[in-house]
C-alpha cells in the first residue's frame, strides 16, 4: 500500500523499495524444500507487476544473481497484482491458505495472520549468520514483528507521512514552494487556488476505499492529537472534537470549496495515478509515494516535494507511522527457512544490493536520495553504508524533502487490529467525501459502534 503499517511498535520512519519482485506461477509450494541433490525451493510474492518494467527487470536480474552464488536455492517469484497494496485482497488471500511461502504483509497484518495460523515463529532461524545485517536492523521494527517473545516476520520497509506537494501546480497557482501549507487551514486556501487552475485539478485529494480511507483518517486523527483507539486498546477513541475537526476540514475543501475533484472513492492507485497525471496538488503521503508517482505512474519526481504533516492551528502533533515485512508460511522445512531468509538478506536488507542498489537505480526513472529508509538503527554500521551509499548516487534535489527531514512530527504507530478499523473508518471518509448532506456525527457515531463491536469479538 506504500501504504502501510504498525501494530504495535514504536518511533519509525521511512523506506524505499528500489528492486521488487521474477516469473509467476502457483502461490503453492508442492517442493517443500525437496532434499534431493540437497536443492530448496521457495515460492515468494510481491514480484512487481509487468508494467512496472525497470523494477520487474531489477527483480529478476536479482533472483538470477541469487541463484548463481546460490545453485541448490530456487526462488520461484509470485506476483499478486496488487496485493501487496490491497489489504482486503491479502486477508481474502491469507484466508484461503493461497499465500506464498515466503509472503509480505504489512505491520499491521501481525494479529490476522497469526488468527489465521498461517504464520511460522522463526525466532530460533534469524540471527546475523542468517541475515548479516541484522544486528543494525532497529529493534523497534523486530518488535512490530513479535508476540508473546516470538518473532513472525522480518522487517523490510518503514515509513512516516507528511504532505507531499506537487511544485509545478503550486508555481502555476501563484503558491511559494518553499513555504508550503503548516495548518489544515493553509491546506485549504492552497487547494482552493489550485482547484481554480482548472482541467481537472483536486488542489487536494483524499482516500477513501479500500482501508486506505480508514488509513489516513488515522493520520489526520494524529496531527490532531487524537488516537483511534483508547490506551489499553479495547475502545475506539475517535468520535470526539478532533475526529469531527478531521471529516468536517475535509467536507469543507469538498462541497465548501470544491476543490477535492469531483471523483471520490479512490484508492491507493487511483490518487497516484491521478498525481502522477499532474492532477493532484496535494495529498499525504510518505516520501515512498513520490517514488511510485514516478516509477508506476509515469510522473516526474523534480515536481514533487515533501513537508511535515499539517495541525489544525499549528504545528501537527502527531504523525503516523508504518511499514511491511516478511512472513514465512507454517510447515516449511528448515531448509526453506533459511533459503527464505538468505534471499531476504540479499534483496532487502544488504547496503548496495537488491532494494539498496542505488547505483543501479541513479540511471533509471527512479529517486534516490529521499529521506528513507531509516530501516536501520541510526549510527549502525549498515545505516552508515546506506546513507553513504544513497548520498554518493543521488539523483533528486534532497532539497524538496528538506522540510520534512529537518522538521520531524513524533511518530504514532498504528491502532490494534488496525485494518479492520480502517475498513470501518472508510465509511466515515466516503460519506464526507460523496453526500454533501452527510451528517458528521452520525457517521463517527456509526464508525464507533462498529469498532467496539469488533474490538469486543476479538477480545
Amino acid at each position: 500500500m506504500s501504504v502501510p503499517q504498525y501494530r504495535k511498535a514504536a518511533a519509525v520512519a521511512l523506506v524505499a523499495g528500489l528492486g521488487l519482485s521474477l516469473t509467476a506461477c502457483s502461490t503453492k509450494s508442492d517442493d517443500k524444500g525437496s532434499s534431493a541433490g540437497g536443492k530448496v525451493t521457495i515460492t515468494v510474492d510481491c514480484q512487481p507487476v509487468g508494467a512496472q518494467k525497470e523494477l520487474l527487470k531489477n527483480w529478476n536480474d536479482d533472483v538470477a544473481e541469487f541463484q548463481k552464488q546460490n545453485p541448490d536455492i530456487t526462488i520461484k517469484s509470485v506476483s499478486v497484482g496488487e496485493q501487496c497494496n490491497n489489504p482486503p485482497d491479502f486477508t481474502a488471500r491469507l484466508a484461503g491458505g493461497t499465500v506464498t511461502d515466503v509472503f509480505y504483509g504489512y505491520m499491521t497484518d501481525l494479529q490476522q495472520v497469526l488468527d489465521s495460523g498461517q504464520a511460522m515463529d522463526i525466532s530460533q532461524h534469524v540471527n546475523k549468520d542468517a541475515i548479516p545485517t541484522w544486528d543494525s536492523v532497529d529493534p523497534a521494527l523486530k518488535e512490530v514483528f513479535t508476540d508473546g517473545g516470538k518473532l513472525y516476520a522480518v522487517p523490510v520497509k518503514n515509513y512516516s507521512m507528511g504532505l507531499v506537494y506537487n511544485k509545478a501546480l503550486f508555481q502555476q497557482a501563484g503558491l511559494d514552494v518553499n513555504n508550503p501549507p503548516k495548518t489544515w487551514a493553509e491546506v485549504r486556501a492552497a487547494a482552493k487556488k489550485i482547484s481554480a487552475l482548472g482541467n481537472g485539478i483536486a488542489g487536494y485529494s483524499e482516500y477513501s476505499a479500500g482501508n486506505t480511507g480508514g488509513w489516513h483518517f488515522t493520520s489526520l486523527l494524529y496531527s490532531q492529537g487524537g488516537r483511534v483507539l483508547t490506551e489499553d486498546g479495547k475502545k475506539a477513541d475517535f468520535n470526539n472534537a478532533m475526529g469531527k475537526q478531521v471529516l468536517q476540514n475535509l467536507k469543507d475543501m469538498r462541497y465548501g470549496d470544491n476543490s477535492m475533484g469531483a471523483r471520490q472513492l479512490l484508492q491507493w492507485g487511483d490518487l497516484l495515478t491521478n498525481a502522477g497525471a499532474g492532477k493532484v496538488g496535494m495529498f499525504i503521503g510518505a516520501p515512498d509515494a513520490t517514488q511510485a508517482i514516478v516509477s508506476q505512474f509515469q510522473g516526474k519526481f523534480q515536481d514533487w516535494a515533501m513537508a511535515p504533516l499539517p495541525g489544525q492551528d499549528g504545528a501537527a502533533k502527531g504523525t503516523l507511522g508504518g511499514g511491511e515485512g516478511y512472513f514465512f508460511k507454517k510447515d516449511l522445512t528448515p531448509e526453506q527457512v533459511k533459503a527464505g531468509l538468505k534471499w531476504i538478506a540479499y534483496q532487502k536488507l544488504t547496503p548496495g544490493k537488491g532494494q539498496f542498489d542505488y547505483v543501479r537505480a541513479k540511471p533509471q526513472n527512479y529517486p534516490v536520495g529521499l529521506p528513507q529508509p531509516l530501516l536501520f538503527a541510526n549510527g549502525s554500521d549498515a545505516q552508515k553504508q546506506e546513507l553513504e551509499l544513497r548520498k554518493a548516487n543521488a539523483n533528486v534535489d534532497t532539497a524538496n524533502f528538506a522540510l520534512f527531514e529537518a522538521t520531524p512530527v513524533p511518530i504514532k504507530g498504528e491502532p490494534r487490529n488496525a485494518q479492520a478499523v480502517y475498513a470501518v473508518l472508510d465509511a466515515a471518509m466516503s460519506g464526507v467525501l460523496t453526500n454533501p448532506n452527510s451528517n458528521i456525527d452520525a457517521l463517527l457515531k456509526t464508525a464507533e459502534e462498529k469498532v467496539n463491536q469488533l474490538l469486543a469479538a476479538e477480545s
